[in-house]
């Protein structure tokens, strides 16, 4: 797996909008945000993962969903943003997908990552699917990897990549 990241964005939001500031002041998605591969997403309060996602659409398209989310359609959106006001968000992208079910990996180290979670303490509190799928050595070394950065006082914006 080619896993590239992080990219930090702070977010400010109520219950239906959300304002975005990228690493450069600048008030939109970019980069590994706005690609169509594979993305996992860490949405944190005080280095605390509350939840963790992944979606191959861009970032924008994704939290648009989620905070325009009724419960029409079954789907109530980020359960998160009716609670908190400020949060910083994670994300990492999966470069070399396999073919043919491309969230497969990403959707792995999401439940590697929620289980370090749960090691930690609890669940994340604003976590309400997730996908389990058997993992590899290389799927909880990625995650592990993740944690660190979200969990860590001392983070380093600049892209890393794990191997």
């Amino acid at each position: 797996m080619k896993i590239a990241g992080p990219e930090r964005y702070e977010l400010s939001f109520d219950t239906k909008t959300f304002v975005v500031t990228c690493s450069r002041g600048t008030p939109k998605f970019s980069g590994l945000a706005t690609t169509k591969l594979p993305k996992l997403y860490i949405v944190s309060i005080e280095a605390k993962p509350i939840y963790v996602g992944v979606t191959r659409q861009s970032m924008r398209s994704r939290f648009r969903l989620g905070f325009n989310a009724t419960g029409e359609s079954g789907y109530h959106g980020y359960a998160w943003r009716h609670k908190f006001k400020e949060a910083v968000l994670d994300i990492w992208c999966h470069e070399d997908p396999l073919a043919g079910n491309p969230e497969r990996d990403m959707e792995t180290v999401e439940a590697e990552v929620v289980f370090l979670a749960r090691c930690a303490g609890q669940w994340p509190e604003g976590q309400t699917e997730i996908h389990f799928h058997p993992s590899t050595e290389e799927h909880r070394k990625v995650a592990a990897d993740i944690w660190r950065a979200v969990t860590s006082p001392i983070f380093d914006s600049e892209l890393t990549e794990t191997k």
